[in-house]
């Protein structure tokens, strides 16, 4: 597979989302399908595992360092601080500088590594300046226990705040044919700063690649709460998604890959990690580094889905006050 770089890391240009393994989307995956997944994507190409200690409250990183503790020369590993307490046990926003250092000494013991190559902060919490985070983060770098800074959710002017106190190797936001907020300002922001930019959810919690044709969720599964997934802006959407997919067939690739490719041809820095808790999707993913998209198809979807056409904002009133994300209209 293709690899790019984040930071000092060189990291496979598709990267493995870990979280639908433990939660998010549903019940946690079984035992043997996650390890199908996990130790698959290693014989796939992937070299980039993210997973964050919120996913499951300590499940997935528990299972990522079982699963691939024994391959870890094999693998960048990156995980993330800043929703939980410092046990890791109990959700909520909290950035305070003890709380960050305190979680990461958890997250090595479950990861069962001694360094976390890339180690975010997953939210900022606003009570806290973004410098103070970063300087704890910092501090770990020093340590030796992270070897580079990332940052979640944040919008541009809260990367360049940060990345004065300390280089800042990843940003990490969500960013699909459906999802563009990126463009606003973030994107140039990380371009001008040397910022790697990761996009998560890259084929739009699952929507664009065709698996969700009902507004029927397990319980659990957060896409609930999202307007996009919600009556009659769903159905617009299953219109949309139509004339993506009929895309992906002039394309000669699935409508996952169309997202993953597209991603990779308007930015060749990127990095994307989609999720699945199924192996032949995720060996889907991983054939989409092959996919070559000539400039007017790019162009096609570019004019088809866009915050113009998708109808339904991305999160709900209550998870938007938690992000740091410029805003398009639908948001708001």
């Amino acid at each position: 597979m293709q690899t790019r770089k984040i930071g000092p890391l060189e990291v496979s240009a598709i990267g493995l989302g870990c979280m639908s393994l433990s939660s998010g989307y549903g019940p946690a995956a079984d035992r043997p399908r996650a390890e199908a997944v996990l130790l698959g994507a290693l014989d796939a190409g992937y070299t980039f595992f993210d997973t964050a200690a919120v996913y499951g409250l300590g499940h997935n990183e528990t299972l990522v360092g079982e699963v691939l503790g024994p391959h870890r020369d094999r693998i960048v590993l990156a995980s993330k601080c800043g929703i939980t307490d410092a046990t890791g046990t109990q959700r909520g926003l909290d950035g305070r500088p003890e709380t960050i250092k305190a979680l990461c000494d958890v997250s090595l013991r479950r990861l069962k590594t001694d360094v976390i190559d890339l180690y975010y902060l997953h939210r900022w919490d606003r009570q806290v300046p973004i410098e103070e985070s970063v300087g704890a983060l910092a501090d770990l770098v020093a340590a030796g226990k992270i070897r580079a800074i990332g940052l979640s959710e944040v919008s541009a002017p809260t990367l360049r705040r940060a990345h004065a106190v300390h280089p800042i190797a990843a940003l990490q936001t969500e960013y699909s044919p459906w999802t563009r907020n990126p463009e606003i300002a973030v994107l140039d922001a990380c371009h001008e700063l040397g910022v790697t930019f990761v996009a998560f959810s890259p084929v739009g919690r699952g929507f664009l690649a065709g698996g969700v044709r009902r507004a029927e969720f397990a319980e659990g599964d957060m896409r609930v709460a999202m307007p996009r997934f919600q009556g009659e802006a769903f159905e617009a959407n299953l219109r949309l998604l139509a004339r993506f997919e009929a895309l992906a067939a002039k394309a000669g690739c699935t409508p996952a890959q169309l997202c993953l490719a597209w991603l990779m041809a308007k930015d060749p820095a990127l990095v994307s990690i989609p999720g699945t808790t199924n192996p032949d999707h995720m060996r889907e993913n991983a054939a989409a580094a092959d996919v070559v998209l000539s400039p007017e198809l790019v162009a096609e979807v570019d004019e088809t889905v866009n915050g113009r056409t998708v109808a339904g904002s991305r999160y709900s009133p209550q998870l938007q006050a938690s992000v740091d994300t410029e805003k398009l209209p639908v948001d708001n």
